[in-house]
């Protein structure tokens, strides 16, 4: 008889049931449970028990929520039943006739193997076999089927077949292991070889339980995927419902798998001591054929296990992906897209900005920052910090980490005090610094504005980084020096190499390297003695002494300004080039910011490019008022200050003619104005001309009123144009600080600082500089409009007002020295020339004509106009023999100099003052040495 293929109906009566199905599953040599064929939803299945007959009862797991339930072991004989009828009938389509049911539920009839019942009848091959009991009770006497299969078993047992073999065998009874002790132990004996299995229970597409071929039973999830599940009700727990496709993933592996003979891989174990492993079957791999048809999703947390290669994984999910297939249904790309031109290309590495980004300069010359895709910098929260006790009494822990041991500076050093930040930063310096890389750009990460304590970032490029064909970013995860980013699952802009870092850091975690060790990280104690006078003083001996030092340059922040970092010393120092002058970039000011000197972004690009990160030797020769150690720098080999020179980005100082290299210098400088390279584009080579001097003496005389003397015979004069204003300036100021008068002792004044302070003769506010502080009850000011000194308390100095500095009115005190004048030697008569001066300009104004300069001060003659004619001060204190004469050898100034020295011979005739005990000029008589040239 032909039955067509129908779907299986339920509680039919005795003898009505007659359909062909699909074996889905074997529960035991004589239950089979079996599929019809899906019409729009999921299948009807049935479970049949073969009529008459009864099997071995397989062993059975205790079930814990059932009370006083054990482990039951195997009846002799019953793996065997369920193994032969297995691997008849799985997967293969049935006949079967049902003969009865009881309650609706348990349906008893026969199977047929085949379309028809002219198959291989099941029932009688498991009794020929001899792997099933035929029942002897309750049965009609007249059935034909239970007497013919009467006559099969007394043949079975005749033969000693199956389970009437005598004696009976060891293996008849399995010896069934339901748990393992050590996964981890359990999974690494079996060193990644496939081992025959056979797969007992699909709890969803991604997770299963099989029995393995030595008896035992494990439970495994697919590596590297994961399929829709079930998840339970965040509101009532007892209820669960079913993601998306879960049911069709679940259906899928089943109908492929279940009771089906493959083999497994177990490749590891998960957090929750739930092994990992890989399902080969002889028509393909279910891991991969479930991400192809959009059934599962890789995971990151699992994908390195995978043995097989993790690369087809995430290449059949991106192929799923884009024919948004299943769960991928709704899928949209958030990766942006990056230009063709733009994802590959190579240049040379000039700076490591950090533990994950380095700075790139390309084949165009343009510099681009580029951060290594999917890896972060170490953070405190990375180190398994050890805790330390105390030297108290007790001995107990202070529960004090490392990071709570580490002192807060004033500035803060991530780069030495985050650990192993030092080491990540070094291990790319070492690898990179100068060395030309390939990069692939894997994504762009959008811009972040700043949101609480979190600041803003730009948008920055992110990419695998190799040189010399390796993966940087994997070189530094291995090392633990930097940790792994967990993107979001649905998260595409991820590193290319994204699984092998996560491979890489796998490795890292089980040898315990870097951040992922148990022992204290290492700490670097680095004194930092940039713009510290005192330090930098205490550094400098040590470092003259040493000749040439190792360095590493820490930063560039000029053309001749860097930062070094001295290993010997494990000091952080500021030093400038010596011998050059650069020009200087864009700066703060009084004012504001001051615009930067042409070509400084130039020299501070061949600085950076040429010394930036790299190992240098350096020669300190001193240091400035600023601590900034000053000296040569040497970058395999080559003079820095040369190098500058030679490229027409700095001009020659005139402090390098007293070092050895002053030749080099000179000659570089001279090299790059024949080429007129930068600085020297318009640089022509100056003409010899013949200046003549003049003959004639300048007489441009300016009304003065000098308001200070020094005992070195110096004058400090105010301009009597000039006095208007400041009067009214000096009279504002006082009428400012009496409304509000400043508070004493909240001003701490420092050397060089401009401030305002109490003269001691009137009590009044005056304007002053600060020349020197020895105690707060000694400060030592300048009155800048004045000239004159005093030592006072800090009770009588305050902050100058900006309204009144001198960027509003500069100083008014101008310091001058008397022309053609030559002070005495000796301190007695230099004393009384000073007395004399005193005496000579008192207190009335004076006509002041500068006559030339010498070593940055004015000489001049003052003049103090008379009834009686013009009184030249300097021509009195000679005539007078307080001073003698300087010899000057300008043609315009004969006359004047005549003048001077016929004053100076009447004042010997006289024997005057210097001149009382005769004459002391310098002998020039051939007996006492002089020699004519």
């Amino acid at each position: 008889m032909s039955v067509a293929r129908t779907q299986i109906a339920g509680n039919a009566q005795k003898g009505t049931t007659q359909a062909r199905a699909i074996v889905k599953q074997v529960l035991s040599g004589d239950t089979l449970i079996v599929r019809g064929q899906p019409k729009g939803g999921p299948p009807p299945e049935k479970h049949i028990h073969f009529s008459n007959v009864i099997a071995p009862k397989l062993a059975r797991r205790s079930n814990p929520n059932i009370h006083d339930s054990v482990d039951t072991n195997d009846e002799p004989f019953a793996w065997q039943s369920r193994e032969h009828l297995r691997k008849k009938v799985i997967g293969r389509e049935v006949y079967f006739v049902i003969e009865h049911e009881v309650d609706g539920r348990l349906s008893y009839g026969t199977v047929y193997l085949g379309t028809d019942s002219n198959g291989l009848n099941l029932v009688e091959m498991q009794v020929m076999e001899g792997l099933v009991d035929v029942r002897k009770v309750n049965v009609r006497s007249d059935n034909v089927e239970h007497a013919k299969l009467i006559t099969l078993e007394d043949q079975a047992k005749v033969a000693g077949k199956g389970k009437w073999v005598e004696p009976r065998p060891d293996h008849a009874i399995r010896d069934v292991s339901w748990t393992i002790d050590n996964v981890r132990n359990f999974v690494d004996s079996f060193h990644g070889q496939p081992v025959p299995a056979v797969i007992e229970f699909v709890r969803d597409g991604s997770t299963m339980r099989a029995s393995l071929a030595n008896d035992h039973f494990v439970t495994f999830m697919l590596s590297g995927v994961k399929c829709p599940t079930r998840k339970r009700d965040t509101e009532d727990q007892s209820k669960e419902s079913m993601e998306p496709f879960a049911a069709e993933a679940k259906f899928f592996v089943e109908s492929r798998l279940l009771h089906r003979d493959v083999k497994i891989i177990l490749e590891g174990v998960s957090n929750q001591n739930l092994m990992l492993a890989t399902v080969l079957h002889p028509n393909g791999n279910i891991t991969e054929m479930l991400l192809q048809e959009g059934f599962a999703r890789c995971v990151d947390w699992s994908i390195t296990s995978y043995t097989q290669g993790p690369e087809k994984l995430r290449a059949l999910e991106k192929k799923a992906k884009e024919r948004k297939v299943r769960i991928w249904k709704d899928y949209v790309p958030k990766n942006q897209e990056i230009c063709p031109s733009e994802k590959e290309f190579s240049g040379k590495v000039i700076q490591i900005v950090n533990a994950d980004a380095i700075a790139v300069k390309t084949v165009s010359g343009d510099v681009r920052t580029i951060h290594l895709s999917s890896v972060r910098p170490p953070r405190f929260e990375d180190v398994t910090f050890k805790k330390e006790k105390d030297a108290t009494s007790d001995g107990k822990s202070t529960g004090k980490s490392l990071e709570d041991q580490i002192v807060k500076k004033e500035r803060s050093r991530p780069l030495y005090d985050v650990p192993y930040m030092f080491e990540a930063r070094e291990f790319l310096r070492k690898k990179l610094i100068g060395k030309k890389v390939n990069l692939t750009v894997d994504y762009l990460k959008e811009a972040s504005a700043a949101e609480g304590t979190k600041p803003a970032f730009p948008e920055r490029t992110c990419a695998t980084v190799r040189c010399a064909g390796i993966n940087i970013a994997e070189a530094l995860v291995s090392k633990g020096l930097v940790k792994v980013v967990r993107h979001r699952q649905d998260d595409d802009a991820r590193s290319s190499s994204y699984d092998v870092l996560l491979a890489a850091e796998q490795r890292a975690i089980k040898t315990g390297k870097g951040v992922n060790s148990k022992k204290e990280p290492p700490i670097h104690r680095v004194a930092d003695v940039s713009g510290d006078v005192a330090k930098a003083r205490q550094f400098l001996p040590f470092l003259q002494r040493a000749g040439r030092s190792e360095a590493v340059v820490e930063y560039v922040f000029g053309g001749s300004r860097l930062k070094l970092y001295i290993p010997r010393e494990t000091c952080l120092i500021t030093f400038l080039l010596a011998g050059i002058e650069c020009p200087r970039g864009t700066r703060n000011g009084a004012l504001g910011l001051i615009p930067g000197d042409p070509y400084a972004d130039d020299a501070l690009a061949l600085t950076k490019e040429n010394c930036m990160h790299r190992e240098v030797m350096v020669e300190v020769e001193a240091i400035d008022r600023a601590g900034n150690f000053i000296g040569w720098l040497f970058v395999d080999g080559v003079n820095m200050s040369q190098l500058m020179l030679e490229n027409g980005l700095s001009r020659l100082h005139f402090t390098a003619e007293r070092s050895n290299y002053y030749r080099a210098l000179q000659a570089a400088e001279e090299s790059a104005k024949l080429k007129n390279k930068n600085m020297w584009k318009d640089y022509e080579e100056p003409k010899e001309e013949i200046v003549e001097e003049p003959t004639e003496r300048k007489a441009n005389f300016r009304g003065v009123c000098v308001t200070e003397v020094t005992p070195q015979l110096r004058v400090y004069c105010q301009f009597t144009d000039e006095g208007g204003k400041l009067d009214m300036l000096t009279e504002q100021m006082r009428n400012m600080l009496l409304s509000d008068p400043p508070l004493p002792g909240s001003y701490h004044p420092g050397v060089g600082d401009f401030c305002v302070a109490l003269f001691s003769v009137d009590s009044q506010w005056y304007r002053a500089r600060v020349e020197k502080v020895e105690s707060a009850d000694r400060i030592h000011v300048k009155f800048i409009d004045f000239g004159n000194k005093e030592i006072v308390t800090s009770s009588r100095v305050s902050s100058l007002p900006s309204d009144y500095s001198t960027n509003i009115l500069p100083s008014q005190a101008h310091e001058y020295a008397l022309a053609l004048v030559k002070p005495p030697e000796d301190t007695d008569s230099l004393h009384e020339a000073f007395q004399a001066l005193c005496e000579l300009v008192g207190a009335s104004q004076f006509l002041v004509n500068v006559e030339y300069k010498d070593g940055g001060m004015e000489y001049v003659t003052l003049v103090s106009p008379a009834s009686g004619g013009d009184r030249d001060v300097g021509q009195c204190l000679v005539a007078d023999g307080f001073c003698t004469v300087a010899k000057r050898g300008e043609k315009r100034l004969h006359k004047l100099l005549s003048e001077y020295y016929n004053a100076q011979d009447k004042a010997k005739k006289q024997h005057l003052n210097l001149w009382r005990y005769g004459d002391i000029t310098d002998d020039d008589a051939s007996e006492f040495g002089y020699r004519k040239n």
